[in-house]
């Protein structure tokens, strides 16, 4: 697939920094607040928010297929609305309004006071309403590292792993944006196989390094999305960290799953890149054996190369880094995973937000989980103030990074970030 607004040879006549996640090549789409002002849809290149809004009342989105809700609005969802070919065509005509040569918004300086607005100047605020969230279960070395934990090795994928990308519905409302601070969850644990459970904070509180993908409107219910057709279902995507309380979740799983060790909160990056703006990444993905069924069956490189790195940062202290994995490692992918999602005739909607479940790669530095990178505990990481961690501590910062790069371009996702408070 060509995509113009991917061409590795564009500059922008915005200054773009050096290892910027956001070149002209990028063009995200966020939702931000400034002083005085109400939300909206804005964009990205470089260190310069670009106000969408602004632009659309100055007439430089006239002939596309957008009207003022789309932008004046205080989530993406009205502009996800209008489909896969008005986000590509809205994306292709900031691209040439921002191209080195072209001198049409450049050149008006009434325009450019109001449209572009530094980094520092702006709130990043929740860039979707997510009407459902699903998160799957779909890194085999995750899953495997896992099942060795509390089965063995022989056993550690289920039976049905490698015929389905196995997920739950989770909660959508505790999805909140980077930079959100949270306090330690507090529910039911149970210390000793022998003895009442008890209750109170988290003991083991966990991140899980993942990404995620946003909807386009689906089909009705009742009809499927092929692996075919899934790409011109899926937005974008953004980093996501779902906070995993394992103490929690070891005694309330059975039989239903995760719940409260799950529904308390979830973070994700602010800025949602397209799916589009990934196309120059996609790469093959691992040889699925058994043979997935035919619904499962899919043609082309469908997987996506994303670097992706965990930092936890104490109070007070520098960051240390515990991670450095990469989305390519999963054994399902999006497509397959949407197709799988659907093939029962669920609906999906216009903002939904579908995870991929922790990522982790075959090496120790690759794990996406302090579970993992710990042992379970058997394994501390020292940090840089002399402290070590098992899990996460109050006052902790846990940060994630997220970037593509091939062809001296480097598309990227910025920073999830959170800060650890203590429970109430």
């Amino acid at each position: 697939m060509s995509i113009a607004a991917n061409n590795p040879n564009l500059k922008s006549w915005i200054e773009v920094p050096e290892n910027s996640d956001f070149p002209i090549q990028n063009i995200p789409f966020g939702i931000i607040k400034t002083e005085g002002d109400t939300a909206r849809v804005a964009t990205r290149i470089g260190d310069t928010v670009i106000d969408l809004k602004v632009l659309f009342d100055f007439g430089y989105f006239a002939d596309l297929h957008f009207g003022l809700d789309d932008f004046d609005t205080d989530s993406l969802n009205n502009m996800m609305r209008r489909g896969k070919q008005g986000t590509r065509d809205l994306r292709s005509r900031i691209s040439e309004l921002f191209e080195a040569s072209n001198g049409d918004l450049k050149n008006n300086e009434n325009h450019l006071n109001q449209a572009l607005i530094a980094l520092d100047k702006v709130e990043m605020v929740m860039p979707v309403h997510v009407g459902d969230y699903t998160d799957f279960y779909s890194s085999e070395q995750h899953a495997y590292n896992v099942g060795c934990m509390f089965r063995d090795p022989d056993n550690a994928l289920l039976p049905n792993w490698k015929y389905l990308p196995v997920g739950y519905h989770g909660r959508a409302s505790s999805i909140v944006v980077s930079g959100t601070p949270m306090h330690r969850p507090k529910g039911q644990q149970k210390p000793s196989d022998t003895e009442p459970p008890v209750f109170g904070p988290c003991k083991l509180l966990d991140f899980e390094l993942e990404m995620a993908f946003v909807t386009y409107q689906g089909k009705p219910l009742g009809d499927s999305i092929s692996t075919a057709e899934a790409d011109d279902y899926i937005f974008g995507m953004c980093l996501f960290n779902d906070w995993s309380a394992r103490d929690i979740q070891k005694w309330e799983y059975v039989p239903l799953g995760p719940f409260l060790a799950k529904s308390f909160a979830t973070h994700v990056s602010p800025w949602i890149v397209t799916l589009d703006a990934l196309e120059p990444f996609r790469v093959s993905g691992p040889v699925q054996d058994p043979k997935v069924l035919p619904y499962l069956e899919y043609s082309g490189d469908k997987h996506v190369d994303i670097n992706i790195q965990v930092a936890i940062q104490p109070e007070n202290s520098e960051e240390k880094v515990v991670s450095n994995s990469n989305y390519k490692y999963m054994y399902w992918n999006m497509n397959q995973q949407l197709a799988h999602h659907t093939i029962n005739g669920c609906n999906v909607r216009a903002g939904d937000m579908m995870a991929s479940g922790t990522i982790s790669g075959a090496e120790e530095g690759q794990y996406g989980s302090m579970l993992e990178i710990s042992w379970k505990g058997t394994k501390p990481v020292p940090m840089p103030d002399g402290s070590e961690r098992k899990f996460i501590a109050d006052y902790d910062t846990v940060i994630m990074r997220g970037y593509s790069e091939k062809d001296g371009v480097r598309v990227g996702f910025g920073e999830v970030t959170a800060k650890i408070l203590p429970a109430k």
